[in-house]
């Protein structure tokens, strides 16, 4: 490494599968391996998916590092990068990622920690306009949200040279036919930036006509069909009769792309009765977890992992192996390559989550963050409802992140 922090050990938030415990301890400061750069962590956010194998472990280990995404500075890097000119390999950068943490059962780094080694090209450069806290809450769900959209739907894609786009799969008609694309959960974190990939997309395919419809509370509305967001049609998924709105909305031709943020129960089903008859649709639970069940259903939908783009092999256990194809990989280092060019001009590509800023620092994790997001995500937003005077932080999750700085 070219530079090294003075310490030897850092603060790192360390569950015990065991116990499913998590506590703050000091643990040795990771050593960068081959392609990767040393980050002094400065800020994370935390994701449903950090809760749910916090209450369920899989992992195999005595202890494992918590924690998927954050935002800090390069402070050193393998010396095979030494030379490198890639400014995401030089001290000082501001770089934003995300890690697998205690998601799998193979042994992977986390980030609720002060320091974390990662792959370089799977970082992004971080602009002066960007808060640490705001730059934490990207990586990993718009990774997510253009893995479904890309190479998963095959909508058009505008930073991979050669790719051809499948619309030809699914959209019939001339080229002036409008793509209907709904997003259930237009609100959450995911779809927050599913929403601005498909703007992206459509910019990439001028002589189409995509029309971006979506469910959310009724409070979410006005921030919604503003930029960068800009629906066309926005639902109450709370009014029953949605499905057959969205219906009514195409024109009786049904969605094309949808995406289930959610993916909980009879959202499944509700989300598949819109489709067109050649339409796809994508979840982001396993059946088990989202308690759903597909078998009944004419079109089945799309599921993957996210962590392919890490490039290893995830073992959840009980034989369920997903590959590491290196195509995934591929997408993941163009699509982080996608989102770090504006560093000079001061500009974002897409626009963070809004963010609560959680008191305290790792400690709180476990016992602020994780009480409110745990149970199914469709319970977060009424977290708290009519339990009388609550925190100000710890009011329900509704169109937001929950963010940490990291002393």
């Amino acid at each position: 490494m070219s530079t090294t922090p003075i310490a030897t050990t850092m603060n790192a938030l360390v569950l015990t599968p065991a116990t499913r415990t998590a506590s703050l301890r000091r643990i040795p400061i990771p050593t960068p391996g081959p392609g990767e750069v040393l980050i002094r962590i400065h800020a994370v956010s935390v994701n449903h998916v950090d809760q749910f194998y916090f209450a369920e472990p899989i992992a195999a280990q005595e202890t494992r590092v918590l924690g998927v995404d954050f935002a800090g500075v390069v402070v050193g890097q393998h010396p095979d990068l030494a030379d490198g000119h890639d400014r995401r390999v030089r001290a000082g950068t501001t770089v934003a990622g995300f890690v697998q943490g205690a998601n799998s059962v193979n042994d992977r780094p986390g980030a609720f920690a002060e320091y974390v080694a990662a792959m370089y090209d799977l970082l992004w450069t971080v602009p002066h306009r960007l808060s640490f806290e705001e730059a934490c809450t990207v990586s990993m769900c718009a990774l997510t949200a253009a893995q479904a959209l890309f190479p998963r739907f095959g909508l058009p894609c505008p930073f991979l040279d050669g790719y051809n786009s499948s619309l030809s799969d699914v959209v019939d008609g001339e080229e002036g036919e409008t793509i209907n694309i709904l997003i259930y959960g237009s609100s959450s974190s995911l779809g927050l930036f599913a929403a601005q990939l498909v703007h992206v997309a459509a910019k990439t395919f001028p002589n189409r006509k995509f029309r971006l419809i979506g469910t959310a509370s009724a409070n979410k509305h006005t921030m919604l069909s503003a930029a960068p967001y800009n629906y066309d049609i926005l639902l109450d998924y709370r009014d029953s009769t949605w499905p057959e709105r969205v219906r009514a909305a195409t024109g009786g031709v049904g969605i094309h792309y949808a995406l289930d943020t959610i993916s909980e129960r009879n959202t499944v089903t509700k989300v598949h009765n819109t489709l067109h008859p050649k339409g796809k649709y994508h979840v982001f639970r396993g059946q088990d977890g989202g308690q759903f069940d597909t078998k009944d259903l004419a079109i089945q939908p799309l599921y993957g992992t996210v962590w392919e783009g890490l490039g290893v092999e995830v073992d959840y256990g009980d034989g369920l192996v997903f590959a590491a194809p290196p195509a995934a990989r591929e997408f993941a280092v163009k699509f982080f390559e996608f989102l770090g060019p504006g560093v000079e001009e001061n500009r974002v590509v897409l626009e963070p989550n809004p963010v609560r800023r959680m008191p305290g620092g790792l400690e709180r994790i476990v016992p602020d963050a994780f009480s409110l997001l745990s149970g199914l995500v469709s319970e977060s937003a009424r977290k708290g409802d009519g339990e009388g005077q609550v925190a100000e932080h710890m009011r329900p999750v509704s169109g937001e992140k929950l963010v940490y700085s990291v002393a």
